[in-house]
């Protein structure tokens, strides 16, 4: 055989290897860091980060369940929270679908602030609602969920309370509230408020944006949602939290126990970890736990960031 035949032969092996289901895909920049999400959102206005809402991305058999991103609290968003986490798992061969729930209708970018109207109950179902269309979609029976603060406690109402038990499988938490949170940033907040003489505007936001009070230790929906037990049979939860946890007060509430369920505090093993309450969702360890959480089958080391 001559040198161009087998020439020719290993070219169009490689381009049969290259082509797979389809077109190669260069791999996206993953950058940990809080700021990456918001570069993302000034540079597409109300739009989706790349890698992710792909409505025609069917899931894989290494990874079957599409993943949905539920943003924090007041001012997060589809973008702004997940500028990590995206390109992270797009990267890693998920399907992955993020939303902004709860903002106000009104023109960007003011329309990107999430979290920022509806009750948790309104939030809920919609987070609900695209939980349910990513299904339709991807055509899969179960969702996995990556949550961030109170993103971590909507889908679980949606799960508990709406008929969504059935619909989430792997549900990862990013500093999650499931014991409420004392409130005393909300407090910090309002005597800062009033020495600049704009109480009543921050009492206006507040009342605007009741979901950050339903969520504090003690309101009637942590009450209600702890009243049959906060987990969901068949759910596999894990949750990730920050001893520097400077919303979720204390940070343990984070850390409730329950059949199944794993607890990861960063700072165990690794003393240097400073990531907070937003640094969190770009903290590279708590990622590295959060795709050994979504993939326990195939773990991965976990770093120790110093920061």
């Amino acid at each position: 055989m001559s040198k161009w035949r087998i020439g020719s032969l290993l070219c169009a092996a490689a381009v049969v290897v290259g082509m797979g289901g389809g077109p190669a895909r260069a791999e996206l920049p993953v950058e940990y860091s809080t700021f990456s999400g918001i570069r993302a959102e000034l540079m597409n206005p109300g739009g989706s980060m790349p890698g992710s809402n792909a409505w025609d991305c069917k899931p894989s058999a290494a990874h079957p369940n599409p993943v949905v991103l539920v943003h924090g609290g007041a001012g997060a968003g589809a973008q702004t929270n997940w500028g990590t986490y995206v390109p992270l798992l797009a990267n890693e061969g998920y399907c992955v679908f993020s939303l902004t729930y709860g903002a106000l209708d009104l023109p960007w970018p003011i329309s990107a602030l999430g979290a920022m109207t509806g009750t948790a109950e309104q939030n809920a179902r919609t987070v609900g609602g695209f939980i349910e269309r990513v299904l339709a979609a991807t055509g899969t029976q179960k969702v996995d969920i990556v949550g961030h603060s109170l993103g971590t406690l909507l889908p679980n109402y949606y799960a508990k309370r709406f008929g969504g038990a059935s619909r989430i499988d792997h549900y990862v938490s990013l500093a999650p509230l499931w014991s409420g949170t004392f409130g005393d940033q909300l407090a910090t907040a309002r005597a800062y408020a009033a020495q600049l003489g704009v109480g009543p505007a921050l009492e206006a936001i507040l009342e605007a944006q009741p979901t950050g009070k339903e969520a504090q230790t003690g309101s009637p929906l942590m009450v209600d949602l702890n009243s049959d037990g906060m987990y969901v049979p068949g759910i596999t939860y894990t949750n990730i939290v920050t001893s520097h946890d400077q919303v979720v007060l204390p940070y343990t509430s984070g850390l409730l126990p329950g059949d199944g369920v794993t607890n990861i505090l960063l700072q165990e093993g690794c003393s240097q970890d400073m990531s907070d309450h937003l640094g969190i969702v770009a903290d590279p360890r708590a990622a590295a736990y959060a795709l050994n959480a979504l993939d326990p089958q195939h773990p991965r080391p976990v770093p120790c960031p110093f920061g």
